[in-house]
């Protein structure tokens, strides 16, 4: 059984950057379904490849196909994409968007395995005619059915923190029996989060549909958007087809509060060195401040120490050493009793919004609708910022600074924050939260 690829959007705009596609938009009447373009074996391998993003693709590819059709051999589910698999005869397929009624892919098959390029959230319609005669039509519909979620191990921890709303609300809008399959790491707090979620601890393809969320550019087929003009929340909610969010999951911790005295938790590390708060010093400032107000200040990064870009960061010699491979739900219970969080655009900061203790956030190196809202975002807006958004531009490369590498302005997005905008922001976050700093009580 031979395999063949198909698009749901338009081949052109993923053939766009590998070559010049300006003749084939001004041939008229071109039509991207057309067999002799999509068919082409240079086409077919181009679409494979592209294709090939988790390491769980090629054995999705070939799992077998277990939804029946009354058929014999021809068989039907979206395990990875639409998959199709027609028996020898003269079928003839369409498959086509039920909502809009725009026709992706129309030709006869024998012997074929079909799949489709676009792996999220497609309302499918399929109608297949052999000989002449219709014998089968079918439109997706998740109600009912098992349907599973693949979260990237490869994902940060706040990539899939901002994944979950979308995974709550998939399941509550479709009523599917849904599964969710997550990094080691994460499975406890979601657990805790998300009860009522069914989790599982190996990927298999019998189910009715299975959707990838991890983070994507333009030209990988897992999402219709690109991570970098899209904020990380509507990521997820994009491949899932979801047009409204639920009501945010309430955390309630497991463990009672260990430390007694107020504390503060800080985070100084993030995935990449060059996302860090570089201004000289700035953390032993404001650390320093927060000891004066009578705040413990507790470094809850994973590590202490880390180097990158030629940069190092360590754990500022005031605060207090909490660092280590601890997991993800005792951080959730710490950061749930801190009074607040100071920290980068990083894993722990998603951690920190999402268990409800208000976030400080240092960031300049993205627009602020990237990340989650905070009103005590801190970013220095008369220097150069936002690289990280920029379609033009690679900020996760190996060069550190997408605009100014080698140059006095190398990474100013983070250099030029002050310990001053910092302060002035946790000032704030004090007098709108009501909190009452210990070495202020007695001047109440």
């Amino acid at each position: 059984m031979r395999e063949l690829f198909f698009c749901a959007r338009d081949i052109r705009d993923y053939l766009k950057g590998l070559i010049d596609t300006r003749e084939l938009d001004n041939t008229p009447g071109f039509d991207p379904t057309f067999p002799a373009l999509t068919n082409a074996p240079a086409i077919q391998k181009f679409l494979h490849d592209m294709m090939i993003f988790f390491p769980q693709c090629e054995e999705a590819l070939k799992a077998p196909i277990c939804g029946e059709t009354g058929i014999e051999g021809l068989r039907l589910d979206f395990n990875f994409g639409l998959r199709l698999d027609v028996p020898e005869g003269n079928f003839h397929v369409t498959i086509s968007d039920a909502d809009s009624g725009q026709i992706f892919f129309k030709q006869t098959l024998s012997d074929t395995r079909l799949i489709s390029v676009e792996k999220y959230f497609i309302r499918w319609q399929i109608d297949i005619r052999r000989d002449g005669e219709k014998v089968f039509s079918h439109t997706l519909d998740l109600e009912g059915q098992p349907v599973l979620l693949i979260v990237d191990s490869r994902c940060g921890l706040g990539d899939s923190l901002a994944f979950l709303p979308s995974i709550a609300a998939f399941e509550s809008r479709n009523r599917c029996e849904l599964s969710i399959f997550l990094p080691k790491y994460l499975r406890d707090f979601v657990a805790r989060l998300y009860p009522a979620i069914r989790q599982v601890n190996a990927i298999d393809f019998d189910n009715y549909a299975t959707y990838f969320l991890s983070m994507y550019t333009s030209n990988v087929p897992f999402c219709p958007a690109d991570h970098k003009t899209t904020p990380l929340k509507l990521m997820a909610q994009l491949v899932l087809g979801l047009d409204t969010l639920n009501g945010k999951a309430t955390f309630k911790p497991t463990a009672p509060r260990v430390i007694r005295e107020p504390y503060v938790c800080i985070g100084v590390q993030a995935s990449l060195t060059r996302k860090g708060w570089l201004y000289p010093d700035g953390w032993a400032v404001v650390v320093d401040y927060l000891k004066r107000l009578g705040y413990r200040v507790l470094c809850i990064d994973r590590r202490a120490r880390e180097t990158g870009d030629g940069i190092t960061i360590r754990k500022p010699n005031g605060a207090e050493n909490f660092t280590g491979d601890i997991s993800i739900l005792e951080r959730a219970n710490m950061l749930y009793h801190a009074e607040f969080f100071i920290g980068l655009s990083s894993g722990l900061a998603w951690l920190a919004e999402a268990v409800d203790c208000p976030v400080v956030m240092i960031c300049g190196f993205s627009k602020d609708w990237n990340e989650f809202h905070t009103p005590y975002r801190v970013v220095n807006r008369l220097v150069c910022g936002g690289c990280f958004n920029d379609v033009r531009v690679n900020f996760m490369d190996k060069t550190p600074c997408p605009y100014h590498n080698g140059t006095a302005r190398e990474l100013e997005c983070q250099k030029k924050i002050s310990p001053r905008m910092v302060i002035e922001a946790i000032e704030r976050l004090i007098v709108d939260k009501k909190l009452e700093p210990p070495a202020l009580k007695n001047f109440a």
